[in-house]
């Protein structure tokens, strides 16, 4: 791939972050580098999680006879496949639901651009698959969009059906007032995307080699690549190292303070 075609498809479609309605959860870089991680369960976390993104704004708090709902709040369930952020995003959405917030969760893998545009160099392509195979003008404008101030609410939950490449026809749903959207799936950081709360769910590279399947092995130097141009692991505003599915362990008390 050209590095001009690469510079123009992955370019960001917005050149500034948004305000953030979460406590403690404003755009930013965060290092993790040096920070302790704590063993946690995955119960615990998702309770932990789902209590942060729950918690009032800031200008909500103190005495407010009639309190209006906040912004629609955007969350980030960020990590490669074989961490399998789509359970994790569904887990927290019905910990939200639970609360009282309503929830919708969208995969980035349903908003695939066609293959037309995917495989043009060819169907194993790490740089591409980086680059090229993720609709990030669509994720703006169909999901993003709508939860701006201004918008109505309504977003689309799927693009694209990619075993059948053609568009899926979904009607939009509409989220209602303080309610969460969680996009989850791989590469979701470094794009300008205006999440109010960002988990990154982590492996190390040898982690991430031995727990994807061989025919998947094509897409290692694209997980190489974000690590090292983005960071997910300190840009994240919680990040949760995944090796062992059993023994999860996190930023814990370090993220809650940021």
């Amino acid at each position: 791939m050209s590095m001009e075609l690469r510079s123009v498809l992955s370019a960001p479609v917005r050149q500034a972050p948004r305000a953030c309605g979460i406590p403690h959860a404003c755009p930013g870089t965060r290092d993790h580098g040096h920070v302790q991680l704590e063993p946690i369960t995955w119960e615990r976390l998702t309770e932990s999680l789902a209590d942060r993104i729950a918690a009032p704004p800031p200008e909500e708090r103190g005495p407010s006879p009639t309190p209006t709902p906040g912004p629609w709040r955007r969350v980030a369930v960020d990590g490669a496949p074989p961490v399998r952020t789509g359970a994790f995003a569904d887990r927290l959405a019905g910990a939200l639901r639970v609360r009282g917030l309503p929830a919708q969760v969208i995969a980035a893998d349903d908003f695939l651009r066609a293959a037309s545009l995917r495989f043009e160099f060819g169907k194993q392509d790490p740089d591409a698959y980086y680059d090229v195979w993720y609709d990030t003008g669509a994720l703006w404008r169909e999901v993003f969009d709508p939860l701006e101030p201004d918008g109505d609410g309504r977003v689309l939950p799927d693009l694209r059906a990619a075993s059948a490449d053609r568009p899926t026809r979904s009607p939009r749903v509409q989220l209602p007032a303080g309610g969460v959207m969680l996009l989850h799936g791989p590469f979701l950081l470094g794009r300008w995307f205006p999440f109010d709360l960002s988990v990154h769910l982590g492996l190390s590279a040898g982690a991430l080699e031995r727990q994807t399947e061989e025919g998947e092995r094509w897409k290692l130097p694209a997980f190489a690549r974000y690590d090292e141009e983005v960071g997910p692991a300190r840009t994240a505003d919680v990040f949760v190292r995944a090796e062992d599915p059993r023994r999860p362990a996190w930023t814990g008390s370090a993220a809650q303070a940021q």
